[in-house]
């Protein structure tokens, strides 16, 4: 924690609590398609088939409608000590089809006013570029990422963006949670995926045209403003060893290599070697120039951001993991020494502080931890309080272990809260999974007034970044 300098804040995402659908010239994204409840992972392993069913209700069409209260909520987070905020910038808010002629004048504007607000407050914007929400028109014409055209499209969105906003904004992430293309691939990437094809081929794919697109948007915002920084991002969680036998460990080393790879090429601007076995075995043959080597290279990032939310349990025995559950998207055994959410999330306070020592030893780099949070359910009791006393518990736990970790010697960033003011979970797409400190009257049907109120851990927050900034001062 680098003294007076350190990121206290929350972190919120703009397909998740804008809303505001089409509004202004804004169009559609990939995640404007999918449902809510049981009936969203169903739609996420078959992209294809979503895009030809009507669910009815869509949640992120109206979110918690951000995109007409955000001078209200970023109040709230000002009134919390905020020093930083990541939102998104929605895609296809500034390119409705991500192939434009122009940028949608409007959607830029909105922008404008937000980082406007942002500023009043003194609170750092912290930008990520692309969070779950490519074009739809990209996936239905090119599949999405599949296809090396998108790259193109992005670096298109990113120097207008970096043009518009380099007096605005520093901190910068190119693509949300990159990891993900591995594990929810129409969320992460837009994947349109045929029964037949080779799905890791296609996986690994576009995984490599989202470097190489990442690479690009730091190669042109250095250039727009060489003060620019720049952060992948990874959905983190050691994977331990389900017990001490070898074949088990050696199957948590490639669990965890599998998430590795990612900032592997974006922190040290080359493949890893066991990358080489991985696409052999897998039968992986990628579209890769020299060019593509050279600018993965030279245009590495500053800083490693990173989401926790749990870590993970895995066997080398196929008949156990059998057992395991998707937590968070991630296939995981129980651990025994753990308690789990209300969502079967495991709860590892100090599997945040081991985390952030295996990324500070292997990479040399500033981390940034710009999600953690805990999803649960809230009771609104009869006076208007909302008693959210296990989040303060999850948050303290956290908190103290990553102390831990900048004490063993790991350099940090700062700390954004998920979900800093309740919206729609990415994952359910549910309102009632909520992490905020402020909770927001909708529900999972969409009905409700959107009308803000104050849980107990919003002034716990608060206390926390006021006896924080007090002894860095």
């Amino acid at each position: 924690m680098s003294g007076k300098d350190f990121l206290w804040g929350g972190a919120i995402a703009a397909n998740q609590c804008e809303g505001a659908y089409l509004a202004d010239g804004k169009g559609e994204s990939v995640i404007d398609v999918l449902p809510a409840g049981k009936k969203r992972f169903e739609a996420m392993a078959d992209l294809k088939k979503t895009l030809e069913t009507d669910y009815g209700y869509y949640p992120s069409h109206e979110g918690i409608d951000f995109y007409h209260h955000y001078k209200e909520d970023i109040a709230l987070f000002a009134e919390m000590g905020f020093r930083a905020l990541r939102i998104s910038i929605s895609w296809p808010r500034i390119f409705p089809t991500g192939e434009d002629k122009e940028p949608n004048e409007k959607g830029l504007q909105f922008y404008d006013s937000l980082f406007v607000e942002l500023k009043k407050y003194r609170i750092e914007p912290v930008v990520t570029i692309n969070h779950f929400d490519t074009p739809l028109a990209l996936v239905k014409k090119y599949g999405g990422w599949r296809d090396r055209k998108v790259i193109d499209a992005y670096l298109k969105y990113c120097r207008v963006i970096f043009e518009r906003y380099k007096a605005d904004v520093t901190y910068w992430i190119t693509i949300n949670e990159i990891n993900m293309v591995l594990h929810i691939p129409a969320l992460g990437a837009g994947l349109l995926l045929e029964k037949e094809e080779n799905e890791e081929q296609i996986k690994y794919q576009a995984a490599h045209y989202q470097l190489l697109a990442s690479a690009g948007a730091v190669k042109i915002g250095k250039e727009i403003n060489p003060k620019f920084q720049f952060g992948c991002m990874l959905a983190a969680g050691q994977v331990y060893a389900n017990t001490c036998d070898p074949s088990d460990v050696l199957e948590s080393q490639k669990k965890n290599r599998e998430h590795y790879f990612f900032i592997d090429v974006q922190a040290r601007g080359a493949y890893p070697s066991y990358s080489k076995r991985l696409f052999e075995e897998n039968g992986i043959n990628l579209d890769m120039t020299e060019e593509d080597k050279k600018l993965l290279a030279e245009n590495t990032v500053d800083y490693i951001s990173f989401s926790y939310y749990s870590s993970r349990l895995t066997s080398a025995d196929k008949e156990l993991m059998k057992k395991a559950t998707t937590g968070n998207a991630f296939a995981t055994l129980k651990n025994p020494y753990l308690k789990e959410s209300e969502w079967g999330w495991t709860i590892d306070p100090v599997g945040l502080r081991i985390t952030m020592n295996e990324l500070y030893d292997r990479y040399q780099k500033p981390l940034f931890i710009v999600e953690n949070g805990l999803g649960a359910f809230d009771r609104v009791e009869e006076n208007g309080q909302i008693a959210d006393d296990y989040r303060i518990d999850y948050l303290k736990q956290h908190i103290d272990q990553m102390k831990e970790a900048v004490k063993d010697g790991v350099e940090l960033i700062g700390y954004l809260a998920w979900g800093c003011i309740d919206l729609i979970s990415a994952s359910t797409g549910e309102m009632s999974k909520r992490y905020g400190f402020i909770y927001v009257d909708r529900t999972d049907d969409g009905s409700g007034s959107l009308k803000r109120y104050k849980k107990k851990s919003f002034d716990w927050y608060k206390e926390i970044i006021r006896q924080n900034s007090e002894m860095q001062k």
